[in-house]
């Protein structure tokens, strides 16, 4: 979700002055199909043990891709280490791996279809942004944050309930057209959040941040797309429930 690196506000004056090469967009979309081919590389070998049959194996490594991989991202964002943002990437993609697997097996053809709306998600708000139709002005960023933020609330509430109650909150797990039609205010929200990575990019460049930024803006990308693709997947999940 949002990251709290990708804030401009945060920087202090020392860190606005160029010491060394400065951040680009260019140098930062190639940080960030480095940190996609790791995801992927790892995705497909969770993926893979899933289908020949280590299931236990793939298991093991989605769950604790998942946490490993939660609990990377809130310590990148509060401590700026680029070194751990390759290790977050492989933890992300053993846990897309075997979720992506699981959803597969239950509707064939899936994968595809969540991986072609991501891509066309983020293609199209990199259009509406290039051509100014969308900004991120305070108020933008105030109501994304916002909504963001209490998605997250909704989806730890869920988690606890889970957990500890046996439980769940039904309007985000429903296949209902409510929960169809909150899992697609969810993914528009997911969508929206692009701007603000595209936002931080381009300002960095501008303002001739260090180098080591590209790997926050490469980062704050990746946790974006991981999000959208997710609810995407669950989305399309519900939608073929209901067919």
């Amino acid at each position: 979700m949002a990251n709290p690196i990708l804030n401009e506000n945060k920087f202090n004056e020392q860190e606005r002055v160029l010491d060394g090469m400065p951040m680009t967009i260019n140098g930062t979309i190639q940080v960030t199909a480095f940190l996609g081919l790791l995801l992927v590389c790892a995705a497909t070998f969770v993926w893979s043990r899933m289908t020949a049959g280590y299931t236990d194996l793939a298991m093991m490594l989605t769950g604790g891709g998942t946490i490993v991989g939660f609990i990377l991202a809130i310590i990148i964002s509060f401590t700026r280490n680029k070194y751990l943002i390759p290790v977050y990437a492989v933890c992300e993609g053993c846990a897309i791996g075997g979720i992506s697997a699981i959803f597969e097996t239950q509707f064939p053809g899936i994968v595809v279809q969540a991986v072609a709306g991501t891509f066309a998600a983020l293609f199209s708000m990199l259009i509406l942004y290039k051509m100014n139709l969308i900004r991120a002005t305070d108020k933008f960023r105030s109501v994304i944050f916002i909504s963001t933020l209490s998605i997250a609330g909704i989806y730890l509430v869920d988690l606890i309930g889970r957990l500890f109650l046996h439980m769940q909150v039904p309007i985000i797990n429903s296949a209902s057209p409510a929960g169809i039609l909150v899992s697609l205010v969810i993914v528009v929200v997911a969508a929206l959040n692009l701007i603000l990575d595209f936002d931080f990019i381009e300002k960095g460049e501008q303002m001739m941040l260090p180098k080591d930024f590209e790997w926050y803006g490469a980062f704050g990308l990746m946790v974006t797309l991981v999000w959208l693709y997710l609810e995407i997947l669950r989305l399309l999940a519900k939608l073929n429930e209901r067919k």
